[in-house]
């Protein structure tokens, strides 16, 4: 006889969420260090990065489109399962092929995060909670790559092993805790037919007028910050002379402020005072600028910057996130989360690229182009927005500022 126990799916599915990004937060400081013990030059390092992303390009969308027809529940343990035998083999291979053999099995099911915003949106009432929830995914990222470092630091301490080893018993257990406590949320199953061609999902994409602009919009996003990211510990090493220690605190603060601004401020002060479409076009002004501030070499100025962009950021994917959902009926809506995540992972093979050519000109010039790329951004959304209005719109009279 089982027994039945009562717990919110909400706190199950964010709890998920949590131990699958204190994984990551836990490898992310010291994967490259680990890598360049294999004797290998720097492009396979950062190859290594790319894989992911790319394996992730093509599975997200299919695995969306699956979990409109199957239901969340298979899709995310299946992916929780990938996640757990890539970190395994990665953390017990003694060859660069066993590296990457674990990135590409991770890569081939990366469906986590979507899966689970969509399995609050599912729970949601209306949109306002809808973007509420996908906030507090939001805050769960900013606290876990806040503890992730920590853990990660003193595990390497011990061996450079150890780190991959516990983030792949991370995975395991929380695969079996979403088996044994984890409901199906989604009920309402699509009966369109599921192609398994990776690019049929991106082509449905580019023909949907509604919400191509948006995806545009998330493409410009993504690259902006990703090209960012690629530079940033190298940023502050040349130009401030800060140290490894400094940029993992900087990292944390970063953490801070997402944790704030997604599980606290959007609910009390962005959805209170203004409406999700007014913050979806506006917002980039304050962004790019922050990035063009970044750019300058004073240490107040990075600091200030680098405050205003983690704001911005961590603001605007949830809002972004939320607008593309409206634009989805509910046997879109894991298809449609699928090509975001497919987008974002494009962004994080394209950005990277990018923001290396333009710092090796000059180590200034990733943040100006970011800052470049969010004004065009802002400039294309405002032009092209209003034209469309999501068809699932629910209004909760928050004071639209103008």
């Amino acid at each position: 006889m089982k027994t039945k126990i009562n717990v919110s799916p909400k706190i199950i599915i964010l709890f998920t969420v949590f131990l699958d990004v204190l994984g990551l937060g836990v490898i992310i400081p010291i994967l490259p260090f680990y890598v360049e013990s294999f004797d290998v030059s720097g492009i396979v390092v950062t190859s290594l990065f790319a894989v992911f992303a790319l394996f992730s390009f093509f599975s997200a969308p299919i695995l969306g489109a699956i979990s409109d027809r199957k239901g969340r529940r298979p899709v995310l343990l299946i992916s929780l399962a990938s996640s757990a035998i890539g970190w395994i083999i990665f953390a017990f291979s003694n060859t660069i092929f066993g590296l990457f053999l674990g990135r590409i099995i991770d890569g081939s099911a990366a469906g986590n995060i979507s899966t689970a915003q969509n399995y609050l949106v599912d729970i949601a009432k209306d949109q306002k909670e809808r973007t509420r929830n996908l906030g507090l995914i939001g805050a769960v990222f900013g606290v876990s790559f806040i503890i992730g470092p920590l853990i990660g630091g003193v595990l390497s301490s011990v061996s450079m092993k150890l780190p991959f080893i516990v983030v792949g018993i991370m995975a395991v257990l929380n695969t079996i805790l979403a088996y044994f406590f984890l409901p199906e949320t989604h009920h309402e199953r699509s009966t369109k037919k599921l192609s398994l061609n990776p690019f049929s999902p991106i082509i449905k994409a580019l023909k949907n007028k509604n919400i191509l602009p948006l995806y545009i919009a998330w493409l410009f996003f993504g690259i902006a910050i990703s090209l960012n990211q690629s530079i940033f510990a190298l940023y502050i090493g040349k130009v401030f002379s800060w140290t490894v220690i400094t940029s993992g605190l900087l990292m944390a603060l970063i953490g801070v402020i997402i944790s704030i601004n997604q599980a606290f401020a959007i609910r009390k002060i962005w959805l209170k005072y203004f409406k999700e479409s007014f913050l979806m076009i506006w917002v980039f002004i304050p962004f790019a600028i922050g990035y063009l501030v970044m750019a300058m070499p004073f240490r107040f100025a990075f600091l200030l910057g680098l405050i205003i962009t983690a704001f911005g950021q961590s603001l605007m994917r949830v809002i972004m996130t939320s607008q593309i959902i409206g634009f989805s009926s509910k046997e879109e809506q894991g298809e449609n989360m699928g090509i975001l995540a497919s987008i974002m992972s494009l962004s994080m093979i394209l950005g990277p690229v990018l923001g290396g050519s333009v710092y090796e000109a000059h180590p200034s010039l990733p943040f100006v182009l970011a800052g470049i790329i969010l004004f065009i951004t802002f400039i294309f959304v405002f032009r092209t927005y209003k034209k469309i209005q999501p068809h699932e719109h629910v209004d909760v009279d928050p004071v639209e500022v103008v």
